[in-house]
């Protein structure tokens, strides 16, 4: 529980098809690379036998807190971005797994906590580091970059239309004296705010921060190309995605084996690519849980097996 509510650290998004996706054996080696608060983690220790092992990857202090109260004997928590997947594995002894599930983006825990910077609910340090330890801050990103790296994150990853005109406005901004806080932000971008959808606007520009800090686009391409990589045979991938870069990424990574590109053939005419689809489409939550859990309305969910 958070010190300020009584809300879970964070509630997991469709838990039962997380689970269904990675087809569970009692004795298989696992990896959730999005540990957090443990809910996903928890569900398949539970199913997991003599001979069961699950590595939990995270790199916030918060979450290696949650991992305390997990069963030594089947579990293991690694500090670290799922970037390093395959490094962490070898330090461990464990070249190959069973199953690798990712639940990407933030967890509400850290929207819910004013002092990390990442909700535009809260007045806080313009922060939005997931490792509060590593790297630049939003505060950097607004205060250094130019005009045209801002342009760029904003309408890449905020996808915002008008991210030229914000982009601007930052540097501008700044030029009299830094942006520091989250209202400072705010109040900035209050007047580029379509009307009517402020909440949203100000949501699509701190994601397009909180991406850039945390080099998001960057560690999910590393990670997916590991992932097949230590997958054994028929083993599953579940990737969990909340906005269309990710989900796109994803996408095209099962479909062609890469990010970007066509699907390669061999001379055969068959396709050169290490996972295959177990759904066609993405699976999304139900009425009923997202009526439960908001944060489940934008997921989507795909399943893939290494061929």
């Amino acid at each position: 529980m958070s010190e300020t509510d009584e809300r879970p650290y964070h509630l997991p998004v469709m838990l039962a098809e997380c689970l269904e996706g990675l087809a569970l054996q009692p004795a298989g080696t696992y990896v959730d690379v999005t540990f957090g608060g443990g809910g996903h983690s928890r569900a398949i220790v539970e199913q997991l036998g003599q001979g069961g092992k699950l590595f939990g990857f995270d790199q916030d202090s918060d979450a290696e807190a949650n991992a305390e109260s997990f069963p030594t004997d089947r579990f293991t928590f690694v500090k670290a971005n799922f970037r390093y997947l395959k490094r962490f594995l070898r330090l461990y002894g464990t070249s190959q797994v069973d199953g690798i599930l990712a639940d990407l983006g933030i967890s509400s825990h850290q929207i819910d906590e004013p002092g990390r910077g990442f909700s535009t609910r809260f007045e806080a340090d313009l922060d939005m580091r997931m490792d509060r330890g590593q790297g630049q801050t939003a505060a950097d990103v607004l205060n250094t970059y130019s005009e045209a790296d801002l342009h760029r994150i904003l309408g890449m990853y905020g996808e915002i239309k008008n991210a030229r005109t914000v982009a601007a406005a930052i540097v501008s901004a700044r030029t009299n004296q830094p942006l520091q806080t989250s209202s400072e932000l705010r109040t900035l971008l209050e007047r580029f705010a379509p009307k009517g959808k402020p909440a949203k606007y100000l949501a699509q520009v701190y994601q397009a921060l909180r991406i850039e800090v945390n080099e998001e686009m960057a560690a999910l391409e590393e990670f997916l190309i590991q992932a097949a990589e230590v997958l054994k045979p028929g083993g599953r991938l579940v990737v969990m995605s909340y906005h269309s870069l990710e989900d796109r990424m994803v996408k095209n990574f099962i479909a062609k084996g890469k990010i970007h590109g066509e699907l390669e053939k061999d001379f055969y005419g068959n396709p050169i690519r290490p996972l295959e689809a177990v759904t066609r489409k993405p699976i999304t939550a139900t009425p009923e849980e997202i009526e439960r859990n908001n944060r489940a309305r934008s997921a989507k969910l795909r399943v893939a097996t290494k061929v």
